[in-house]
């Protein structure tokens, strides 16, 4: 496929060369307070902040077509203007392929802010996206909401309905193991949560770019679901025993454990790699709100850290005071 955005020569994994080191550093480790010398500190930065460097210069090349959103499925072939209709026992839809992977892209993230919706699902068309949520919205599968009552701070976003998460069930229209969410958990992280297609957006091109092919995707609330329910279901009373256990599961569903605490992503990305097996990319969209254990925190349990443009140069800072081996790559 043809795309625009290109790492050059560094792959995932190198954004957390020093995951290892990291690791081996207390959270409140300061300027010689690990076990790497100051040199090899230096050194470990300097290379991460290089890396940092291509990944802001690159970022802003990204072009993604309407066909590489999470979960596309080959749906009924048919011109763009044409709509198919769904019947149900009290009414009708009609929609047409591209309104139907919109329902599909936002159901899977909770949440879309519009300009990323139109940059990566439409590449840039605003006038076919604004027919399709006009088409969408009359029809009460979407909804529009600001994130914020303050003007200032707020920015359109995109939430799917009650009806519009089921009408998706009902009709089999998004894929079976991906989630499917509709309208706002909190409120007040509906800014942060919108980031989250857009910076799904960016990992998921260097996985492809190395010959890998997403298969699914997972927010913190399914991760958190998926482990509590298993604990629950096991019916343990002693707390010992309830925690060995819930890190047990969460060995088998490869969630780190940080300090006797288990470490959830904001977004889990699943692939298939060049050999057809399935891995797994944690992705981290720290905000400027996070101290230097936080960030620390993130780190040691070896996620992908980013961060949106107005908070990476202060958490870059953070990140060389405390010596914390991770890159903190641009949104």
């Amino acid at each position: 496929m043809s795309r625009g955005f290109d790492f050059d020569s560094f792959e995932i994994d190198d954004f957390r060369e020093a995951e290892s080191c990291a690791r081996d550093r207390e959270f409140g480790a300061g300027r010689g307070g690990g076990s790497l010398s100051d040199a090899s500190v230096r050194l470990q930065l300097q290379n991460l902040r290089e890396k940092e460097t291509i990944s802001d210069r690159r970022g802003t090349q990204v072009q993604i077509s309407r066909t590489d959103s999470p979960n596309h499925r080959d749906l009924p072939s048919r011109s763009d203007r044409q709509r198919a209709r769904y019947t149900e026992r009290d009414r009708t839809y009609s929609l047409r392929s591209s309104e139907i992977q919109t329902l599909t892209d936002v159901g899977s993230f909770r949440v879309v802010a519009v300009e990323d919706l139109a940059k990566f699902a439409y590449a840039g068309d605003r006038s076919r996206m604004d027919s399709d949520l006009r088409n969408l919205v009359r029809q009460g599968l979407l909804q529009r909401r600001g994130t914020s009552a303050l003007k200032r701070q707020s920015q359109p976003v995109l939430t799917l309905t009650k009806e519009g998460q089921h009408f998706l069930r009902r009709h089999g229209l998004a894929p079976e193991d991906q989630t499917i969410y509709s309208g706002l958990v909190k409120p007040k992280e509906a800014n942060h949560d919108a980031s989250l297609y857009r910076l799904y957006q960016k990992a998921a091109e260097e996985i492809e770019r190395t010959g890998g092919k997403v298969l699914h995707v997972q927010l913190d609330y399914e991760l958190k679901e998926q482990l509590y329910g298993k604990l629950g279901r096991a019916k343990v009373q002693d707390r010992n025993e309830a925690f060995h256990l819930k890190n047990g599961f969460a060995q088998q569903m490869y969630l780190p454990v940080v300090n006797g605490k288990v470490s959830f992503p904001d977004l889990r990305i699943e692939y298939a790699n060049q050999e057809m097996e399935i891995s797994r990319v944690d992705l981290e969209l720290a905000t400027g709100h996070y101290h230097g254990e936080h960030l620390a925190e993130k780190a040691r349990a070896g996620f992908q850290i980013y961060a949106r443009s107005e908070d990476v140069a202060g958490l870059r800072r953070v990140r060389d005071e405390r010596e914390i081996m991770t890159a903190i790559l641009s949104l």
